[in-house]
């Protein structure tokens, strides 16, 4: 791909109502643009980055027997009414009328929805367990965007549905799903911590955050400092120096950013909604449900967060945007232009190549490239005519100067 073709409109300086280091970042490296309060477009290198996170998601998800699907983000009134939530939900809840006056709202989450699709085909303990999952804008009408992308009013988000016959079969598919999230933020190159939480506006019996730990984090994590306990502090209500009520350690408290969640949902919409099943005794009962949600533009805003400075961005290998960075000093040559282009053309058969071939001086180019934040970057100079090129691996800062016929033998053992 070449730079020049590619829409990246990096900056010098940060918009002025940027406030957090990844929110400056994203609009100077080009990621974003701030369409409204709380709105925002997800430009090329963004777009690449959230595609990367799905396919993450889908290969998690998939492997563990969960089916894509797409549901609508404009829901009936009728079908909130049937659980409850239309006039519990709160201002956060995006309401519109159409041509005829009906009420609608723009999903904020997908419960009510989920459930009316499937409540006519779980009729049997048969068809049961049943893994149902979607990535989908999402609508909150948030009082106060703030903080980039961790609190806007339309944002990327997969959630997840489970229904089973009883209560052991939701724990088995919810430790599951807890170890599917662990293994997806683990290759997402995130650090999380598991901690319990209030069941909040979804509902349900139990539920689980994965927090990434940032000073920018709204949410309080109460933690012990000798064993795995950890909880929300709106749940926990411990604070710096109570003991751990797990193993009687010390608690320490810390900021995280919320970028997924787990509930068990229980029976609180399939009652309400009469999503019933024959169960093996004949007995007609409300099947049980599980829900688990991944906010998937917080984790990109979470990555950068963790794997930037103030001026400089480092993809984790499965989310960044390409494998490497081509950066010619000078791209004027015909005949230099030959042999760099063939070069490419060579590296593009095994890998994600951006090339930068804009006419800009080495200083320019340098800089968008570390804005741009590919791992590993080739720089084109005087000594190409000679067969080396100076090779950069930006994840320890290792420079070195390459002969050309050792490229493809370093690529391979960095395992790209």
């Amino acid at each position: 791909m070449k730079q020049s073709l590619l829409f990246v409109p990096t900056l010098k300086e940060a918009p002025k109502d940027a406030e957090v280091k990844s929110h400056k970042l994203m609009a100077r490296a080009g990621l974003i643009k701030q369409t409204s309060a709380g709105v925002y477009t997800y430009l090329p290198l963004a777009h690449r980055v959230i595609r990367n996170i799905e396919t993450i998601i889908r290969e998690e998800l998939d492997k563990r027997g969960c089916s894509e699907m797409l549901m609508p983000a404009l829901q009936p009134r009728d079908l909130w009414d049937e659980s409850g939530r239309w006039d519990l939900y709160g201002p956060e809840l995006m309401r519109l009328k159409d041509r005829k006056e009906r009420d609608f709202c723009l999903g904020p989450t997908h419960e009510e929805i989920v459930t009316h699709a499937v409540r006519d085909y779980i009729n049997s303990y048969k068809k049961l367990p049943l893994a149902l999952y979607q990535i989908q804008t999402k609508f909150r009408d948030e009082m106060r965007p703030r903080f980039g992308l961790m609190r806007g009013r339309e944002f990327i988000m997969k959630d997840l549905y489970t229904f089973h016959e009883n209560q052991e079969d939701l724990d088995r598919w919810y430790q599951s799903m807890k170890e599917a999230y662990t293994e997806i933020f683990r290759r997402s190159g995130l650090e999380t911590r598991i901690v319990s939480s209030d069941t909040g506006q979804i509902g349900g019996d139990e539920a689980d955050e994965f927090m990434v730990m940032s000073e920018v984090g709204e949410d309080t994590i109460s933690y012990c400092m000798s064993c795995s306990y950890a909880a929300n502090q709106e749940f926990s209500g411990l604070s710096d120096g109570d003991v751990c009520p797990k193993c009687g350690g010390t608690i320490r408290t810390a900021k995280g950013i919320e970028v997924g969640n787990i509930f068990k949902l229980g029976t609180k919409y399939s009652e309400s909604m009469n999503a019933l099943f024959t169960s093996r005794e004949g007995k007609r009962e409300p099947v049980i449900m599980g829900c688990y949600g991944i906010g998937i533009s917080r984790t990109l805003m979470a990555s950068v967060e963790q794997h930037s400075t103030e001026d400089a961005l480092v993809w984790p290998k499965e989310l960044t945007p390409f494998d490497l960075h081509v950066v010619p000093v000078n791209y004027r040559d015909d005949a230099l232009i030959e042999k760099v282009d063939g070069l490419v053309r060579s590296l593009e058969k095994d890998y994600r190549v951006l090339l930068d071939d804009r006419d800009e001086r080495a200083g320019v180019k340098f800089k968008d490239a570390d804005l741009i934040g590919v791992p590993y970057r080739m720089v084109i100079g005087k000594d190409f005519s000679n067969g080396k090129i100076e090779f950069l691996n930006r994840y320890n800062d290792h420079k070195e100067v390459l002969d050309l016929e050792d490229l493809a033998e370093t690529l391979k053992s960095l395992n790209i």
